[in-house]
């Protein structure tokens, strides 16, 4: 009669290893992933232009420097002090600039000196905009006016294009989603506007304006907003 003998401890620590091995691979298992689906969607809203910006300037140029400064200086000085008399329009400075001008005998020697010094209008105000746009021009040029949104018009209009654009995403996900005869849920969103695209039209004008010096009436037409929602979806069974 054979006596059984005991198992040795490696032979044990092997055979424990075996059993548990399944156990341990079914939790090393990854998780079945979920089918995903990148898209996007966009909408649009019209914003009313409501706010004017023109820019004029005053450019003067001579031998001396200080004579150019004091010119250009002086019609600036006068146009702020005119525009100040309309309250509901901001006047403020703009960008300005002095550049020597040189012979044209190619050696390096300053002839005379330029000046060019800018305002800048504001105003909801079109008509009075208008009117004093064309006062000025009697001693300033026209560099452009851009009709576009007042910060408040385009924060409503974009406000209202984000809905938009969040319901259209949720629309094309239930159609994708119902395509497959599954469920969603969304994974990742983002979303992001284009800014406003002002008219052309109104900075074409300025030109003419500049030819005629007299008030003229000013569209404001609209501008439009867009904003794009980008996101991906899970597909659920």
């Amino acid at each position: 009669m054979h006596r059984l003998r005991p198992l040795s401890p490696a032979l044990l620590l092997a055979a424990a290893l075996a059993f548990g091995a399944p156990a341990m691979a079914a939790e090393d298992a990854p998780a079945t992933r979920q089918q995903t689906v990148d898209f996007s969607a966009e909408a649009s809203q019209a914003a009313v232009n409501d706010l004017a910006v023109a820019v004029l300037y005053a450019e003067h140029h001579g031998p001396n420097p200080a004579a150019v400064a004091r010119e250009v200086n002086r019609h600036i000085a006068a146009a702020l002090q005119t525009a100040g008399a309309h309250a509901d329009i901001k006047a403020q400075s703009g960008n300005t600039s002095t550049w020597p001008v040189y012979a044209k005998d190619g050696q390096g020697r300053i002839e005379s000196w330029r000046m060019r010094s800018e305002i800048q209008l504001e105003s909801g105000n079109l008509a009075a905009m208008s009117e004093l746009v064309g006062t000025l021009q009697a001693s300033l040029a026209l560099s452009q006016i851009v009709m576009q949104p007042a910060p408040e018009t385009r924060r409503a209009a974009l406000d209202e294009a984000t809905v938009a654009a969040l319901r259209a995403f949720e629309r094309r996900a239930a159609l994708i989603a119902g395509s497959f005869g599954k469920r969603y849920r969304i994974a990742s969103l983002s979303v992001g506007d284009s800014g406003t695209q002002p008219p052309i039209m109104p900075r074409m004008r300025a030109a003419a304006m500049v030819a005629e010096a007299a008030p003229a009436p000013l569209e404001g037409g609209e501008s439009m907003v867009s904003v794009h929602v980008i996101g991906r979806i899970e597909l659920l069974d």
